[in-house]
């Protein structure tokens, strides 16, 4: 039974961690639905790099992915 319950941790774990690293392609999609969800059609995503993310004063980072060495910045127009 010990063996059930590490084995079922473990595994809850590691799909967490797996989770977590999102590719960014993935990320892009699922964002740009809820923007047009919310009814805004004029808009650009940008997948940047994170040192990069900072530099992007005319837009808003609305995502990360690659494991934390991407960021995705909207810009809306």
């Amino acid at each position: 039974m010990r063996r059930i319950i590490v084995a079922v941790l473990v595994l809850g774990i590691s799909g967490a961690a797996m989770a977590q690293r999102k590719s960014c392609e993935d990320l892009k999609g699922e964002i740009e639905a809820k923007i047009k969800k919310n009814g805004i059609d004029k808009f650009t995503l940008d997948i940047v790099d994170a040192e990069k993310a900072e530099a992007a004063k005319d837009g808003k980072v609305v995502g990360s992915c690659d494991g934390g060495t991407k960021r995705i910045v909207y810009k809306r127009g």
